[in-house]
This record gives structure tokens, sequence and C-alpha cells, in this order.
């Protein structure tokens, strides 16, 4: 199929042939590369411009230059190697030549318009502030071994970070990307290999080659052995491999961008699940504490249904908000034991108890988040600088994929040994053959596959965009989610202080008052549950507000990169691919 391909592409840039292949000998068909390495090798160009050369399956063979009066009368030219026509003008074939290749050329390189157009730029515009005063500083900046202050739970991150298994995942995901430049670049540098080959030729008899053979004295069945080098190289003349090369080292850099996003996430989540486990253990002790009162309101109250002041109905209410009290307990230490255990799946290691320290858990106050400003997200993202590191992919692609419909210049070499007999295989420089060849191939018809790859690949590019523009649009909103529900969340937590400290005044009202036969039994149930589940909502709302910092802070793009080296900025990240 390569040797009709390449016959038909000279026939068109050079010409009709100038006689028919004749038979070859027994030596030039030992010693022809055509047997061994599919192309011909015997192969010289003489000085004169007019020679002119034999194409067969077997050599291309230089003819002398044609004569004027004998091999061009042959096939109707003049002396002058035009055609004569009835007008009695001469074409130019020279002409009619360069003619047919420009237009090869031209249709080749034909690229069908988009059915939907070019994807457009992406809109990188953000609004100027979070609806806040704007802040000059930028908590995303901080390491997070700075933010965090709890030593057990830097010393959990620290852990997670070395031997999170989803996070070595992702390590090695970024591994594969690498590796996909080597292949990249591997297509794009010339290629060296060797070759090595025997066989047994046998050609028909009543052939030209058979009967050539059979005059000669030569065996019907010929050996051939050879082995020598052979090299190609597709030149890059439209940057088609070069911009592949750099589409997978944007990919790269994306992948670096997403390990980098992955250890926010991961960050965040530990510290979530961090003040979560705190704030259960709070609420074990406030629930544990209301038992132990629970059980001595209920030795009072059986006091005093002994002595007749009370009825049987006001122990047995007693009793039974003690053991919904007793019932709560098992449900915290359940969720104790749940929180523990995701904790030690995130930082990578089988259950175990975790380190914390819970004491003045109400008494903390949540780290001082600087929103800066949002034009910031762009480069302190993670997400966001994966996105624009895809886009910029997927722009590449969309190039590599339109340099497929232009001519492709391709070179090919080879250099060896070849002989009919074993013994004289390495005889030089009678066995050496050497072949150069240098070809032009641009797709004419049936482009359906390069077609279909080209609109793919500007629909992906418009997916990029969209994504980008989507990721921008989530950053902003998640911080500005983050700022108010701090604001909100301090509010909150100051009311519900004031409600368990007007709680905690009512249970002893209540008491006293029962004490001395002035309130119902109802009224010192209703305070002290009252009182437990305000002191519960205020260690949540406590545990919110911690929560809403982490999550801003990872909302900032902060915890992934250490204090004081700024993040790779995207004029960097090009000055990266160049390299």
């Amino acid at each position: 199929m390569t040797r009709a391909v390449l016959r038909w592409v000279w026939d068109a840039a050079v010409g009709p042939l100038t006689a028919l292949p004749r038979a070859l000998t027994p030596a030039e068909r030992g010693q022809g590369l055509c047997d061994g390495f599919g192309w011909c090798s015997n192969w010289q160009v003489e000085a004169d411009p007019r020679a002119r050369f034999i194409v067969s399956s077997q050599s291309i063979e230089p003819l002398p230059p044609l004569r004027g009066g004998e091999g061009a009368r042959q096939r109707g030219e003049g002396a002058d190697g035009g055609v004569p026509h009835p007008d009695g003008t001469r074409s130019k074939p020279r002409s009619r030549r360069s003619l047919a290749i420009v237009g090869a050329v031209l249709l080749g390189g034909c690229v069908p318009a988009l059915p939907h157009g070019p994807a457009r730029a992406p809109n990188r515009q953000v609004p100027a502030s979070f609806g806040v005063p704007s802040d000059p500083q930028n908590s995303a900046l901080v390491d997070w071994r700075e933010y965090f202050s709890d030593p057990p739970l830097l010393a959990l991150i620290d852990h997670a970070l070395s031997h999170n298994q989803e996070l070595n995942i992702n390590v090695q995901e970024m591994l594969v990307t690498n590796n996909e430049i080597m292949s990249r670049r591997g297509e794009y540098l010339p290629s060296l290999g060797l070759r090595a080959g025997a066989g047994l030729d046998r050609v028909g008899r009543y052939t030209s080659q058979g009967q050539a053979d059979e005059h000669t004295g030569v065996a019907p069945d010929l050996q051939g052995y050879s082995f020598g080098l052979y090299a190609s190289w597709e030149v890059d003349i439209w940057r088609r491999l070069r911009n592949s090369i750099d589409a997978a080292r944007y990919r790269y850099l994306a992948s670096q961008e997403g390990l980098n996003f992955m250890v926010t996430r991961l960050v965040a989540e530990i510290a979530s699940r961090y003040y979560e486990l705190i704030a259960l253990d709070r609420q074990l002790e406030i629930v544990r504490s209301n038992v132990e009162l629970q059980q001595s309101a209920l030795e009072m109250v059986r006091l005093q249904q002994q002595a007749a002041q009370v009825t049987m109905l006001a122990v047995r209410r007693f009793e039974a908000q003690l053991r919904a009290f007793q019932s709560q307990q098992f449900d915290i230490t359940q969720r104790i034991v749940e929180t523990e255990n995701q904790l030690n799946l995130l930082v990578g290691r089988f259950p175990q108890h975790v380190e914390r320290r819970a004491e003045g858990f109400l008494e903390r106050e949540p780290s001082a988040v600087h929103a800066g400003a949002p034009a910031q997200l762009l480069e302190n993202r993670p997400d966001v600088r994966r996105a624009e590191l895809e886009l910029r992919a997927a722009s590449l692609d969309v190039a590599a994929a339109r340099a497929r419909f232009y001519p492709a210049l391709h070179l090919d070499a080879g250099l060896g040994y070849q002989s009919f007999d074993a013994g004289r295989l390495l005889a030089t420089p009678d066995s050496i053959l050497y072949s150069v060849f240098a070809g032009v191939m641009a797709p004419l018809l049936n482009r359906s596959g390069i077609t279909a790859e080209y609109f793919s690949s500007n629909s992906r590019q418009m997916q990029a965009v969209l994504r980008y523009e989507r990721t921008i649009l989530a950053a902003y909103v998640d911080v500005n989610t983050g700022l108010n529900m701090l604001r909100n969340l301090s509010q909150s937590y100051a009311l519900k202080a004031q409600q368990v400290e007007h709680l905690t005044e009512s249970v002893q009202i209540s008491t006293l008052l029962f004490n001395s036969a002035r309130a119902d039994y109802l009224e010192v149930l209703t305070a002290r549950r009252d009182l437990m589940e305000a002191q519960v909502s205020l260690v949540e709302t406590k545990q919110r507000q911690l929560t809403a910092t982490v999550t801003l802070y990872q909302a900032l793009g902060g915890g992934w990169r250490p204090a004081g080296p700024r993040a790779l900025s995207p004029q960097s990240a090009d000055a990266g691919a160049a390299r």
C-alpha cells in the first residue's frame, strides 16, 4: 500500500514513466534495498536534470538522458520535452507538474469550518469586593502550621500528608501525566532503530524476472540476508507535535494544581473533623453533668413522695427524663467513635484513639480570616489555576488537530548490508546499501476521522472555558458564603450564650420553688431539659464557628503551600511549559 502511494505521488509530481521496468540481474535482486527495508536502494541521481527513473516494486534505476528524437518521439514529445497540441503549441511539463503539486498541497490544507464557531475567550472578570470592606491581607498566604495552633491537630495533618491513600493516588496520577510528556516528546524527536532479516525469494517462471533468472542460470529460490540501521522523522512544520507536547506539559501542571487542591481539602476536612470531635467531647460532658443533676433531683423527689408531698407521677416523670439523658450519652459516644474512625481514615491508619485538646472549647476564639481581593482567587485557588491550565491545554489540542489537515513532511533513511549470499553479507562496499527518502503527505479524501477530532477538540475547548468560568464563580460564592456565615454565627453564638445564662437561672429558681411547694414538678423538668438542649446547641454553634473559619481558609485557597514563596502564577506556568 505504501509503495503504491509513493508511486502515485511520484507519477503526479514527475510525470509519465519513460519506459517499462526491466528485469533485474541476480546481484541487483540480492543487493536492492527494496527486498530488505521496503524502499529502493539503487537511487543515483545524475547531474543531467533530464534524467528519468524507472519505478518498480524492486528498485529505482536511473536511465540515461533521453534524446529528443528517440524516446521522446515514442511518447509523442518533441526534442524539448514538451507535448505537441493540435494548434502547434507545446505545453511546459514543468509548469504542469508545479501546478499539480501546488494544487495537491492547497487541497490537502483546506480546514473545514467549525459548525458552531471557534470557542470564545473565557470571562475572567470578578467583582471588586466580596460585599464586605476590602482587606489588604489575605489568609490564603498563611501556612497551615501557623493558621492552626493545636499541636494534636498539626500532628494529624502532618501524618495525613504522608500516609493518606487518596492523596498518594493523586501523586501517581501526576506521574502518569508527566510520562505523557515523555511520550509526546518521543513522537517529535527522530527515531533510530536496528533491523535484521533473512528470507527466501521466488519469482514466477513466466515473468520477466523469472525468464532472466532462467537464462542466467540463477536458482528459482534466491536467499536474502540483510541488517542495518533505519531512521525516520516527521518534520514538525506546523507545530502539531510541539503543540501536543505543550498541551501535555500544561496538563502535568494542572495535575500538580489538582494535587494542591486535594491537599487543601484534606487539611480542611481533618481540621473540621477534629473540631467536631472536640465538640462531641464537650457535649458528652454536658449530658453526663445533667445526668448527675437529674439523679440528685430524682432522689429528692422520691423523698418528697415518701413524705406525701408529691405523687408517684412526679417520680416517674423524673425517672423518664433521667433515662432520656442516659440514652443520649450512648448516642454521643457512638458519634465520637465514628468521628475518630473518619479521622483515622483521613490520616491513613487503622482505628485508634485520637489525641485532642478539648479543654476550654467554649472559650476558643475563631481564627481571624482576611479575605483580600476577589482577583486574588485566580492565583490562590488551586482549582481555579487547574481549570486555567486545562483550558490552555485544550486550546493547544485544537491547534494540533487543525495542523493534521496540512501537508506533513517525513524523512526516512537507511544504512546497512544486504546480500543473497550469507558469506558475502559483510563484503564492503559491495554489500552496503543506503537510502534517503523525503515525502510530503496531505489528506485529500475521507477526512472524516481528523475532521471529527478537530470538531471534538473545539467542543472540549469550549467545555474548558465554561468549566473555568464556573470554577471562578464557585470560588467567589464560597468566599462570600463563608464571610457571611462567620458574621452570622458570631451573632448567633452571643445570643445562645445569653440563652444558656438565663436558662441556668431558671433551673435554679424552679428548683427552689419546687422544694418550697410553690412550683409544679413539670416546670423543673422543662427547665432542666431546655437548659441541656441550649448548652448542646451552644457547643454546636461554637463548632460551626470554628469549622466556618476552616472552610473560609480553604475557600480562599489556603493550606496547600508554605508561607513565604509566592504561588505559581500563570506567567510562570507558561515559562514552565516552555521549559
